[in-house]
């Protein structure tokens, strides 16, 4: 039987056994999480009156602490950090306040990666890949452009955009346009793109206007100026990681890539979505976010009973693929589409297939 097969026959009570979520280790995450970002902040004024070298030193320390109050954001979309509905919205919120993102709209558009991953008709992934015959309709130029575009060295204004500037531009943006509406009192009911519903507007705005006291309390015990560099760098930075971590779980070398026709969830879990074999601290930093084939086999299962599942069901998953920190930068160049192949492949990778086929011709 294949390690897939095994897996369907086996999921129903793997997810029994380890969907079941522990409210005390939920509060000990959430609290220890929430104690450890306000002592960060705490050192960081402190710093202020030391050394400006100092306060450069801790700001790592506070983009990878916002990176884990992203994360336990994302667990509490999934409803699988705490047991109650109402405490993962609550914390939900805070958490999202936290790190700059409207936690129920993210968590929304989250589910649709859940649903589709794998399924590059539908979701191309973080990165917006594109097919192989697509790039090669590129110009030189375009094609360049396209790399550049996808360079790890970008990830600090791709975080910048992802945490800082998109969500607020939308909510202006969208806000301006409904105030307008209201204003010309036309029949029709209004309608933007950067919210589905009065709900998800809702959500936006309170996420926008939650920031506003937590911005005049850093502010104020900052100063203006080294509140806006720091808190600018360390969220900037948090989000880089982030989108990162999110790319190498997806984007890698012979990933699952189907097509609309033929996808299988299951699948693309096992082999869609890779296994990060990190040191120990970073793996309670991104609260064992790296065992993501069972993340998404069943987003059910709490963070912090993934390591368990793994370990306890280890013959399951000997063939999901796992990437390493080495690999990293390898990973992040697969950023093309063979949808032939149903693989994801490097532009490299493209280029040398390119060259085998004229070849042979």
């Amino acid at each position: 039987m294949s390690h897939l097969a095994a897996v369907k026959q086996a999921k129903r009570a793997l997810i029994q056994r380890f969907a079941e979520t522990d409210n005390w280790r939920a509060f000990l995450q959430a609290g220890s999480t929430l104690l450890l970002l306000a002592l960060l902040w705490l050192a960081v004024a402190w710093s202020l009156d030391v050394s400006w070298w100092l306060t450069a030193l801790l700001v790592p320390l506070l983009s990878l602490m916002l990176l884990r109050v992203f994360v336990l954001m994302h667990e509490c979309g999934h409803n699988s950090l705490f047991g109650s509905a109402s405490l993962n919205r609550g914390f939900g919120f805070v958490f999202g306040v936290l790190c700059g993102m409207p936690q129920q709209v993210w968590s929304q558009h989250h589910q649709f990666h859940h649903a589709n991953n794998g399924n590059w008709d539908k979701y191309r992934g973080p990165l917006n890949v594109i097919t192989v015959d697509e790039y090669a309709a590129l110009t030189p130029r375009q094609q360049a452009r396209y790399r550049r575009s996808r360079s790890i060295w970008l990830a600090p204004l791709a975080g910048f955009m992802y945490l800082l500037f998109t969500p607020r531009i939308n909510w202006l943006r969208g806000s301006i346009g409904l105030l307008r509406h209201t204003l010309a009192r036309p029949a029709g009911a209004f309608s933007c793109r950067y919210w589905s519903d009065a709900q998800q507007y809702r959500a936006m705005s309170w996420n926008n206007l939650a920031l506003l006291p937590l911005w005049l309390l850093l502010g104020w015990a900052l100063g203006p100026l080294p509140f806006v560099l720091v808190y600018v760098a360390s969220l900037s930075l948090a989000g880089g990681a982030g989108i990162v971590l999110f790319t190498v779980q997806h984007n890698f070398d012979h990933a699952y890539a189907s097509s609309n026709q033929g996808w299988d969830y299951d699948q693309a879990a096992l082999h869609g979505t890779s296994f990060l074999i990190l040191p120990g601290w970073l793996n309670w930093l991104t609260l064992d976010i790296a065992y993501h084939h069972i993340h998404h086999l069943s987003a059910r299962i709490p963070n912090y009973r993934l390591r368990a599942c793994h370990a306890e069901n280890a013959a399951l998953f000997g063939d999901v693929p796992r990437i390493t920190l080495a690999q990293i930068p390898q990973s992040l160049q697969c950023i093309l589409w063979d949808k032939q192949a149903q693989r994801i492949i490097s532009v490299a990778q493209y280029r040398r297939q390119s060259a085998c086929m004229a070849a042979s011709q």
